[in-house]
Parts: C-alpha cells; structure tokens; sequence
C-alpha cells in the first residue's frame, strides 16, 4: 500500500500527460503551449499534485520562449545558431525525461528553467 503522501496513479499519469503535452506544438502551432496549460488549470483542482508539475512545465515554456528569443538575436552573430539547435534538443529531450520522473512521482524541475512560477 502507498504511503499517504504518494502521488496516486491517475494523479502520476496526468502529470505525465502534462509533460508529454508539450509535443502537441509539433502537430499544431501553439498547441505545445496551449495544451499543457489548459490540462494544468483544468485538472490541478481534481489533483492537487498537479500543480507543481503544472508550474514546471509552464515555467519550462516560458524559459524557451526566452532563451529562443535571445538565441535568435545572437544569431546575427552566429553564435545562437549553435545555441538554438542545443535549445531544440533540450526542448525534445526533457519533456520525455519530465514525464518519466512524473510518472514515477517525482516533480522534476527542467535544467535552465527560470522560476517563474513557485
């Protein structure tokens, strides 16, 4: 039996599915940030442990929103091409090892993200 302050299963799949939800911005335009917004505000008072993977992965977006920006402003200079494909791989990479950690219960803050939102 789970100790009372262990995520249950629904609460770990939906927070897995938040993370994972980012990938939607590769099926439509700004649905890798409307989605996983949207599952957050809509299930975090259903799962109260929702929350905080919600913040994380926000926080997570908002970060790349940055990063890209400043990526493509050093681009006139070169230096962000490199930058951006690094931001790229990140963008690919971390949701999956996001949802993992999720799924297992753990709510695992992004590399580099800002803290926006505590």
């Amino acid at each position: 039996m789970n100790p009372p302050t262990a995520p249950g299963s629904q609460e770990r799949q939906w927070a897995m599915y938040l993370h994972f939800s980012q990938y939607a911005g590769y099926l439509f335009p700004l649905a890798g940030v409307i989605v996983p917004v949207l599952i957050w505000q809509l299930k975090k008072a259903e799962l109260p442990g929702l929350d905080a993977h919600g913040k994380i992965v926000v926080n997570w977006l908002i970060s790349v929103m940055i990063y890209g920006g400043i990526c493509f402003l050093l681009s006139f200079v070169l230096i962000g091409i490199p930058l951006l494909y690094v931001l790229g791989i990140m963008g690919l990479i971390l949701p999956i090892v996001g949802g993992i950690k999720a799924h297992s219960g753990l709510a695992w803050k992004y590399p580099l993200s800002i803290p926006i939102f505590r």
